[in-house]
């Protein structure tokens, strides 16, 4: 025998009493439920990294990662030396209002190096129309979004009239902002809500447009390898004293909400699931009470025979760790397959749901990490609902049990 003598027992525990048919039916219930919570839990856990990763790759492609801003005095300062910072470039934004010949809308203008942005933001990999090269110094031509350029209903090649209050000139008929005919040479659409609501131009005619020196610097914007590392890079910055006095605003303050509430949901979901595993593998109880009290005769000679009553306690915390390692490995098999196949099982069924950046079905990140972890959490709570019946089985006088044989 090549098992540890309280491992080979509960193997034979676990495959006998197929003759108990109640006791066969709830081990075999607590196998399916654990299968399939824990199959639940992969695949609904998968999907809203799916939903996770699409929002960051949506939200923080148009939004600045990182904007060092100084109002007193330009940013000569380069921060591209800083941990996590992939590129770097002077930038303008303000509020401003766009005015075709049918419709306005509020929107914030961004100045821009083209170049910068074509290496560095998801944007200019999110062309429909038009290049960010188009954005010419002195041409003051203007890349939109497509949702943009709908609700505006204007198109390629048309003129757009851009105003802002921010650099507003005083003159004889009352105050004026100060306003620009832009034309219009590209069209990009990421699929968000700010594909409405930003528009890009480059920096020298921002400039011109706030009536601000050619030599104007007073933001850089930083791009980051990963926009969620983004405290080391303020901690760091903040310790430099080229950059005292200076204003760091991050993409949490623009949209660390709407993050944390996909968070919170995400992690309710985690939540809702690991309680369904958690009632499966809690009837492992139920089921292991019911052998400890068919097994009482066969706990007695043990007993006898000299068995520490540890050894004994460890054949039930076994047994019912089998019944766990089963449920969870089918689990584990079917959550992958169907987390893998779950678009096409969709498609067969004619529901389609174009909710990826390509529209390609629902989006699904299987993350190894979190799917071992959750396969462990799964089998610890077998072995936490196990603990009880084997405490039982441990404190059994063999006296009685022997004669009530």
């Amino acid at each position: 025998m090549f098992y540890p003598l309280s491992a080979f027992i509960a193997f034979r525990y676990a495959r006998s009493g197929k003759h108990n048919s109640f006791v066969s039916f709830i081990n075999r219930f607590s196998v399916a439920g654990i299968a399939l919570g824990l199959m639940s839990l992969i695949v609904v856990v998968s999907v809203m990294n799916g939903f996770e990763a699409q929002l960051k790759q949506r939200i923080l492609g148009i939004v600045p990662h990182i904007v060092v801003s100084n109002e007193d005095s330009s940013i000569s300062e380069d921060a591209s030396a800083l941990p996590g910072v992939v590129d770097t470039m002077p930038f303008l934004e303000a509020e401003a209002l766009t005015q075709s010949r049918k419709a306005l809308r509020g929107v914030q203008i961004q100045g821009v190096l083209p170049e910068t942005m074509a290496k560095n933001t998801l944007v200019a990999n999110s062309m429909r129309f038009g290049q960010f090269d188009s954005l010419s110094p002195g041409q003051f031509n203007v890349i939109i979004g497509n949702a943009l350029a709908t609700q505006l209903k204007i198109r390629i090649g048309d003129k757009v009239r851009v105003m802002t209050g921010g650099a507003s000139v005083y003159t004889p008929f009352g105050r004026m902002p100060s306003q620009r005919l832009f034309t219009i040479t590209g069209l990009f659409d990421v699929g968000s809500q700010l594909d409405s609501s930003v528009i890009y131009v480059h920096l020298d005619d921002a400039r011109r447009l706030l009536r601000k020196p050619n030599s104007y610097v007073a933001s850089q914007r930083l791009f980051l390898a990963d926009a969620f590392e983004y405290q080391n890079t303020v901690d760091e910055l903040n310790q430099q004293p080229a950059f005292e006095g200076a204003s760091v605003n991050t993409w949490r303050e623009r949209q660390g909400p709407l993050f944390d509430a996909v968070k919170m949901e995400k992690n309710m979901m985690f939540m809702m699931l690991l309680l369904v595993i958690a009632v499966a593998a809690f009837n492992i109880v139920s089921a292991l009470v019911m052998v400890v009290s068919e097994k009482q005769g066969d706990i007695a000679v043990l007993q006898t025979q000299g068995m520490p009553a540890p050894v004994i306690m460890w054949i039930f915390i076994l047994n019912g760790l089998f019944n766990g390692i089963k449920g969870t490995v089918i689990g584990l098999f079917l959550g992958v397959a169907l987390a893998l196949s779950l678009n096409g099982i969709l498609s067969a069924m004619g529901v389609n749901l174009g909710l990826s950046a390509e529209g390609a079905g629902l989006p699904v990140v299987l993350n190894p990490l979190q799917i071992a972890g959750v396969t462990i959490l799964s089998l610890l709570l077998c072995i936490c609902a196990s603990i009880y019946p084997a405490r039982k089985a441990m404190k059994i006088n063999p006296a009685t049990a022997l004669q009530n044989e």
